[in-house]
């Protein structure tokens, strides 16, 4: 049984992430399951680090980013997910081809989610395990947003 509560769709994971450090490091979204999202990162100039290896800070944005949009499409209406912490173990060096990750949630509780995301490169071998802790919050109501730039309060 799926665990999203708002329908998803890879072109609508997309879109959502143009703009985005994500789009801008050539990130692809590639599944939807009941229980993940898949999506994978290039090992190019935009994502190694001075040694010619696949840059952990970039395993860390393929982690917060699948796991954030999987809370996200988990959470119930009227509720938004806020990332309260994260953490990544990389375990294999990867040089080229692609680095793929698959988040999974550990827990949807009321308050808290925990997702795992599982990097692996193109042989299959785990590169890196990250975990994305986030709090559920009630989502404030657009009287509660905060204003626009350049925007005062009681101007018309």
């Amino acid at each position: 049984m799926p665990i999203w509560k708002t329908p998803l769709c890879l072109a609508d994971l997309t879109a959502l992430n143009q703009g985005t450090a994500a789009a801008h490091l050539g990130m692809e979204m590639l599944e939807i399951g009941d229980d993940f999202l898949r999506a994978r990162l290039p090992v190019d100039e935009r994502t190694r680090q001075p040694f010619g290896l696949f840059h952990g800070g970039v395993s860390v944005v393929l982690a917060e980013t699948l796991g954030s949009i999987g809370a996200a499409f988990s959470c119930p209406s009227g509720y938004r997910a806020v990332g309260i912490d994260i953490n990544a173990n990389h375990i294999k060096g990867v040089t080229h081809g692609w680095v793929t990750g698959t988040a999974r949630p550990v827990h949807i509780g009321r308050s808290t989610q925990v997702w795992q995301i599982d990097m692996h490169n193109d042989a299959g071998e785990l590169t890196c395990v990250s975990r994305l802790t986030v709090a559920t919050l009630a989502a404030p109501s657009p009287t509660q947003l905060p204003l626009s730039a350049g925007d005062t309060a009681g101007d018309p």
